[in-house]
């Protein structure tokens, strides 16, 4: 029996929100969970497959055409741009640097809004992956679109700073004009990121996202924490690199709750 793939993507349209570390980790996380995880990095900055590749091996496959690109300018089956990272269960469609041009791409098809959920309808429909997990640009346009209608999910992390918040109204506007063609999409959560429980700023984030109207604020969080800037060196999931590590245990905690949710 197939398994049922639940597609997740994770959306801040401003910069420096954890986004693609989350995104990663939570992917690696659900590995160790049991699960078979694909990750699909739509975003030009290459962060989420520099996250379990080299910087040479993630230039090399931006340079070929086996990425995400190629696949949405070509409209073919995501199935022949997956590539295995060296973490079992974890596979991974690369981005490229091309990706900034690929709204005006979009703008020249045909039901352009569909074009990722048809080029990624066949990996879901196999229930080869337990997870799809898209990250998403730090922007809200045409390709922004594309993978919320691509999505069952929605996750949206939020950094703890006095800028964190910037914008998320305008966020949450576009999620309310893309679920008007997107209508099954689902905003499972918000997640706080870079979290200092020394300073306000994380009290002040907690109070604001608790006043946001049915939405979910996850009881995990993430804290700031050097060994996922070293982890990010080395190409490497936090808990891969140190799995003792503060920030690798609330990922796991991230991780079960999601898997959790994800179930209701």
């Amino acid at each position: 029996m197939a398994k049922k793939t639940t597609v997740i993507c994770f959306s801040n349209n401003k910069g420096g929100s954890g986004k693609s570390t989350t995104c990663a980790n939570v992917g690696y996380a659900l590995t160790l969970l049991g699960k078979k995880v694909l990750m699909i990095d739509g975003d030009m900055q290459l962060n989420l497959s520099l996250s379990v590749f080299s910087d040479e091996e993630v230039l090399e496959m931006a340079k070929s055409e086996k990425n995400l690109y190629y696949a949405i300018k070509n409209q073919k089956d995501l199935s022949d741009y997956i590539v295995n990272t060296p973490y079992e269960n974890l596979d991974l469609v690369p981005s490229s640097t091309l990706m900034s041009s690929v709204e005006y791409e979009l703008f020249t098809k045909w039901q352009r809004e569909y074009i990722l959920k048809k080029c990624l309808s066949k990996v879901k429909e196999s229930g080869e992956y337990d997870y799809i997990l898209i990250d998403s640009p730090p922007t809200l346009g045409g390709w922004a679109l594309n993978i919320f209608c691509a999505s069952d999910k929605l996750i949206i992390p939020v950094e703890a700073s006095p800028w964190g918040l910037f914008g998320i109204q305008n966020l949450f506007e576009f999620i309310g004009e893309a679920k008007e063609i997107a209508n099954d999409l689902d905003v499972m959560g918000i997640v706080i990121t870079k979290v200092n429980e020394r300073k306000n700023y994380f009290r002040q984030t907690v109070e604001t996202l608790k006043e946001i109207e049915s939405v979910y604020l996850f009881d995990s969080y993430v804290r700031i924490d050097a060994n996922i800037e070293w982890a990010q060196d080395n190409s490497m999931p936090v808990i891969a690199y140190k799995k003792s590590s503060r920030s690798a245990n609330e990922f796991i905690e991230l991780a079960k709750e999601l898997d959790a949710r994800a179930a209701e």
